[in-house]
């Protein structure tokens, strides 16, 4: 069977990326792309991509959808157009596969119910590199046993939201199998505000943004005597694009909404 994809942000770094996995993929087909600004009608009239990608290109969802018919859209563009496009796409039942990070708990759980009342498959994935996936897993494992931990997130200095969705996904899975505590000195003091990160759970999170980074996280984990590091690093991102195939064709399967690539694997 072959999927019929869409694909939101063409011009983006990853949404290029998806482009090109898409176009190579044997089981996919790549119908239409959806781009915010009116470059051009074609994306073999774009210079980022080969004379042989005829695609159409749409501004507007709503008649994506009507006129080509997508089964699976994927969305990796900002956290404020995805919420909207998440929405549109469970309401004609067009199943999502989102990368962006950024949703808020209220916004997960109305789509989430909208998926639900649909019948619709849909998977949002705030990381889709298998190996920050496994990265997640373990950490969760090792927090049983050594509960005080701190985690940095590292990301390229274009990154809209802080923490990462990958380091909030992280303290959420650990905080599953920790005690909720507060961690360092009773009577600590920040003589800069901010310089302990932010608190989930007693648990800090830090956020690097910087020029040359792609995406990176580790998490300490402190002991007596001791300390456990758990690190994954993505230095391209063709490493999230065997997460997004994954997605692709687990999604048509799917009739409710799937939070994380780790339920998948």
């Amino acid at each position: 069977m072959t999927i019929r994809v869409a694909i939101a942000g063409p011009r983006g770094k990853m949404g290029k990326e998806a482009v090109h996995t898409v176009m190579k993929a044997e089981n996919m087909e790549l119908v239409a792309v959806l781009d915010h600004r009116e470059i051009a009608s074609n994306l073999v009239d774009y210079q980022e991509f080969p004379e042989q990608y005829d695609v159409r290109v749409y501004t507007n969802l709503n008649t994506l959808i009507e006129e080509m018919k997508p089964e699976v859209f994927v969305d990796l563009t900002t956290p404020k157009a995805v919420y909207a496009h998440t929405k549109t796409l469970l309401q004609y039942k067009v199943r999502p596969v989102i990368g962006t990070t950024g949703f808020t708990d209220e916004q997960l759980e109305e789509v989430t119910q909208l998926a639900r009342e649909n019948e619709t498959g849909a998977i949002i994935a705030p990381n889709f590199a298998v190996g920050a996936v496994l990265m997640m897993k373990f950490a969760a494992e090792a927090a049983k046993y050594m509960p005080d931990v701190e985690i940095i997130e590292l990301h390229h200095d274009q990154k809209l939201d802080a923490p990462s969705g990958t380091g909030v996904k992280t303290a959420q899975l650990i905080a599953a199998n920790r005690p909720a505590h507060k961690q360092g000195h009773p009577d600590e003091h920040e003589t800069i505000p901010g310089s302990r990160g932010g608190d989930i759970d007693g648990m800090r999170i830090h956020s690097v943004r910087l020029q040359g980074l792609v995406a990176h996280q580790e998490v300490l984990f402190g002991g007596e005597g001791q300390m456990l590091t758990i690190r994954h690093d993505s230095y391209n991102r063709q490493s999230f694009m065997s997460g997004v195939k994954l997605c692709i064709e687990k999604v048509v399967t799917l009739d409710t909404l799937v939070y994380g690539l780790e339920n998948l694997l």
